[in-house]
């Protein structure tokens, strides 16, 4: 029963952020998150932001790539969206 606590910690987090996805398709997203910034923290990734703007993109995330976009496709509508800032290396 423990063993399953942290499986059901992370069914309910995901849930939380949008779509529960297959694991090949959570760790592209993960993965992405990692990559793409707070833009209310702006020192920490989506990934690891509590502020709310960064759950609603996880949600974008995870939604565009349930739809099958690729990790490269759903960056860029959140660069269109937000702006280079969004990334941890935008262009100079």
């Amino acid at each position: 029963m423990r063993a399953l606590l942290p499986l059901a910690f992370l069914v309910l987090t995901a849930a939380a952020d949008g779509p529960v996805l297959p694991p090949a398709q959570e760790a592209a997203a993960r993965t992405l998150m990692h990559e793409l910034r707070c833009l209310v923290c702006q020192h920490q990734s989506i990934a690891d932001s509590d502020a709310d703007m960064a759950a609603d993109m996880r949600t974008v995330v995870r939604e565009r790539i349930a739809a099958g976009e690729k990790p490269e496709q759903v960056k860029s509508y959140l660069v269109s969206r937000y702006g280079d800032y969004v990334t941890f290396d935008p262009p100079k």
